[in-house]
């Protein structure tokens, strides 16, 4: 059976973090941040990294550090899943963005690395970046939250997930497609399903209350207990603090670890970790300049590496 929790992930540190306009529009956790200047918050945001980073390698985690581009503006660096996804069979997708300003984030040389510096085995690309001259976007494991033991593939629909991209993915890498559309608490489409939702290797974590009809609701929950995983249920308000932006890792001795941040740990009741600590051991770690200026939280920083070795 596959692994639903990476062994390693891929990060990149940022070199020119900030709000992005481009994104702001369909994405309600960006908020501007007028207290601090452009050059403040990128300082601010490169010192969280550096510090998430240490964290998960103290909790035994291998993270394969890149740096990002020095002399381009991207905003959004810091978010590698969007771009990327690498599977167990040496699959690596590459998806299209609907920022224009993301798109140079995608970029060969990591690829390069991941295979020369670190001997992972990328056997075929799937490369939908042609897509964005369509307008048909699908954000990586933002817009699709992988279920890789059953071969399902969940995403809700929306401005930067495309329906027709997403089944056609599925299709490609052998996978049941479930789609669904959520709104978030200000009636606009939930930017990427990331947000609202984690699946873990026995666990879901989702907040089925902003789905919108009952039968995506039931078709949801059928799915997660048909391949044996708890429900377990956040609140709206809790998904606004990135409660649903976790991820499963894998340290090295093979012990899960559930990595989220301070701001999602905090909003949990006692009954919700004392579950979820069931699965493995819960890692918070503070990035409050990331989540409030970039939109995303632990789990868009970290892209899971799932890659076989040479």
């Amino acid at each position: 059976m596959l692994t639903q929790a990476p062994e390693s992930v891929l990060m990149v540190r940022p070199s020119n973090f900030g709000f992005n306009p481009l994104t702001a529009g369909s994405n309600a956790f960006q908020k501007i941040d007028t207290t601090a200047s452009t050059a403040e918050i990128n300082l601010q945001a490169r010192k969280e990294f550096d510090y998430f980073t240490n964290q998960l390698i103290k909790a035994n985690i291998e993270v394969l550090i890149f740096e990002d581009h020095k002399n381009l503006i991207l905003p959004d660096s810091v978010f590698p899943n969007n771009w990327i996804s690498l599977h167990h069979d040496g699959t690596v997708v590459l998806y299209s963005l609907m920022a224009e300003n993301r798109r140079m984030e995608r970029r060969k040389e990591i690829l390069l690395q991941l295979q020369n510096k670190y001997h992972f085995n990328i056997k075929r690309i799937l490369d939908y970046s042609s897509h964005e001259t369509d307008e048909q976007f699908l954000e990586g494991t933002g817009s699709v939250v992988y279920d890789y033991a059953h071969k399902i593939a969940y995403a809700n629909v929306s401005p930067r997930t495309d329906a027709d991209l997403f089944h056609q993915l599925c299709q490609e890498l052998g996978f049941e497609g479930i789609l669904f559309k959520t709104l978030g608490p200000s009636g606009k489409d939930i930017y990427h399903t990331n947000v609202m939702m984690c699946l873990g290797s026995g666990f879901a974590v989702v907040c089925l209350e902003t789905v919108v009809t009952a039968s995506m609701r039931s078709t949801l929950s059928e799915s997660f207990e048909r391949t044996g995983h708890e429900i377990v249920t956040i609140s709206t308000s809790q998904m606004t603090e990135f409660a649903g932006n976790m991820i499963e890792v894998l340290n090295k001795a093979g012990v899960p670890v559930l990595v989220m941040s301070t701001t999602a740990y905090q909003s949990l009741n006692k009954d919700q970790i004392r579950r979820l600590s069931q699965y493995g051991d819960i890692l918070s770690i503070p990035i409050p300049v990331i989540e409030k200026s970039g939109g995303g939280s632990a789990r868009c920083m970290m892209a899971g590496n799932f890659l076989p070795k040479l």
